[in-house]
C-alpha cells in the first residue's frame, strides 16, 4: 500500500470526520483565521495603495517595506509574537502575523492597478467634468481591479499555505494533522493533511482566477481576440517571403 494510498485511507476515516479535531472542523478554522487576516490586511493595504497610486508619491517607500515584510520568516514571527503577547494573546499574535504576511501583495495589487491605467483615459474623465473623487471611484478603481484581483489571490494563497502553522500554536487548522504526524512519523497523516490544503489553496486559486477573468472591462475582453489576430496577421505578413 503506497503512501498516497495510505494517507487518502487516513482522510476518509470516520473518526476523522467526528470530535474536537474533525477535518470538517479543522478546515473551518483554517478558512476563518485566513478569512479575517486577509480581511484585516486589505483593510490597512487597499486605502494606502489607492492613495499612493492616485497620487504617484510615497511609491518608493511602499516597495521598501513591502520587501521588508516579505523578508520576515513567518513561522518566527509568530513565535516571537507569542512569546512578547503573551500564551493568553496567542489568536492575536497568529493574526498579527498573517496580516503582515498578506499586506505586500494587496498593497502591490492596489498602486499597481492605478499605475497601470493608461493616463488618456483619466485625462478624458477629468475633461468630461469629473471630479478627482468620480475619477477615482468610475474610472480608476474599475480599471484597477484585475490587478487588485491579483494581488488578493498571491495574498489568500500565501496565507492559507502558512497558516499551517496555527496548529503548533494550538490553534487548529489544516496544519493540524501535520505538525501532530511530524513527530509520530505518521506520514500518511501528514501527507493528508498537506493534501488538504493544496485542494483548498487550489479550489480558491481557480474561483480567484475566474474573478480576475471577469474584473477585466467587458470592452477589454471583447478586443483582446481581435488584438492578437491582429498582431498574428502581422507577423505573418512580415515573416511572408517578397515576391516579383
Amino acid at each position: 500500500m503506497n503512501l498516497f494510498a495510505e494517507a487518502f485511507a487516513w482522510m476518509f476515516a470516520p473518526e476523522q470526520w467526528t470530535g474536537n479535531y474533525a477535518l470538517p472542523k479543522l478546515l473551518g478554522q483554517h478558512l476563518l483565521l485566513t478569512a479575517i487576516s486577509v480581511l484585516i490586511a486589505a483593510a490597512i493595504a487597499l486605502p494606502v495603495g489607492w492613495l499612493i497610486g492616485h497620487t504617484g508619491k510615497g511609491r518608493e517607500i511602499a516597495v521598501a517595506v513591502s520587501g521588508a515584510a516579505r523578508a520576515i520568516p513567518a513561522f518566527g514571527l509568530l513565535i516571537l509574537l507569542v512569546l512578547l503577547l503573551g500564551v493568553l494573546r496567542i489568536p492575536e499574535a497568529a493574526v498579527i502575523t498573517f496580516v503582515l504576511l498578506a499586506i505586500p501583495s494587496l498593497l502591490a495589487g492596489a498602486y499597481t492597478g492605478l499605475e497601470a491605467i493608461d493616463r488618456r483615459v483619466i485625462d478624458a474623465a477629468k475633461s468630461m467634468g469629473m471630479t478627482g473623487w468620480q475619477v477615482f471611484w468610475k474610472v480608476e478603481v474599475p480599471l484597477g481591479l484585475p490587478l487588485l484581483v491579483g494581488g488578493i489571490r498571491s495574498a489568500l494563497l500565501q496565507v492559507i499555505a502558512t497558516v499551517t502553522i496555527a496548529a503548533y500554536v494550538n490553534l487548529g487548522g489544516l496544519g493540524y494533522p501535520i505538525i501532530q504526524g511530524i513527530p509520530l512519523r505518521r506520514f500518511d497523516q501528514v501527507l493528508a493533511g498537506a493534501l488538504l490544503v493544496a485542494v483548498v489553496a487550489l479550489i480558491v486559486d481557480l474561483l480567484l482566477a475566474a474573478a480576475q477573468h471577469a474584473a477585466v472591462p467587458a470592452g477589454l475582453r471583447a478586443g483582446r481576440p481581435a488584438g492578437r489576430r491582429a498582431r498574428a496577421d502581422a507577423s505573418t505578413t512580415a515573416s511572408a517571403p517578397a515576391t516579383a
